[in-house]
């Protein structure tokens, strides 16, 4: 990269992180002060949300981008199929929230502030980092697969946290309501937008190699 492409490629990760780190901490604010359970189990719910656990895992990424890119964690997280699988991830819950939960309810002040950094101005800007600063054209098919494992285990974790404590996160997973025959018939609809979405990642990857090969 050149100078003026590494303080841009900079300025994107401080961007990302600080807005990362705020966001979260503001809605964690809020689900505490307007709890409707025992603190503990709260702080457990608040967790409980893949929206949380994305915007997390990109606010841990782009601060070790950002501070300690030469760090363990920093060497880490710049590979391209690992930054590609939380671009993925955030992309799910923009597209999630806003077309299907959005319209659900109607947040206001900070909660609306909470809301949108968290489901789409993230989502945006994360997208936009990969776009113009990953390397995508090593990625391949075989990386699609993996970035699953993710999705998966959180499926299960909010199925068998559900039974036990009767709180799901999502309406779309809430067995109480719909019953498991539907659970199941959303959640496997949400894998294949997972798969679908990987597939375009890797897509533009190819798109992009084909390109630099010409």
């Amino acid at each position: 990269m050149d100078n003026q492409t590494t303080k841009f490629n900079s300025l994107f990760l401080a961007i990302i992180s600080l807005l990362g780190w705020f966001a979260i901490f503001l809605q964690f604010y809020l689900i505490i002060i307007n709890r409707v359970a025992t603190v503990p189990e709260t702080i457990v719910r608040f967790f409980s949300f893949f929206t949380i656990q994305t915007n997390l895992l990109v606010a841990v990424c782009f601060s070790f981008l950002w501070l300690r890119p030469k760090s363990k964690w920093g060497i880490f997280f710049s590979t391209p199929k690992n930054i590609s699988a939380i671009t993925l991830y955030i992309l799910i819950v923009g597209i999630v929230y806003n077309l299907i939960l959005r319209f659900l309810w109607a947040p206001i002040g900070f909660q609306k502030l909470a809301d949108e950094l968290l489901h789409s101005v993230i989502p945006i800007l994360v997208l936009l980092f990969w776009l113009l600063f990953v390397d995508k054209k090593v990625l391949g098919i075989k990386n699609i697969f993996p970035w699953l494992i993710f999705p998966f285990l959180y499926l299960i974790y909010t199925f068998l946290r559900g039974h036990f404590f009767h709180f799901y996160p999502y309406p779309f997973v809430d067995v109480i309501s719909l019953g498991y025959t539907q659970v199941i018939y959303n959640s496997f609809f949400m894998l294949i937008a997972f798969l679908v979405i990987g597939l375009l990642i890797v897509g533009i990857g190819n798109i992009s190699n084909n390109r630099i090969n010409k």
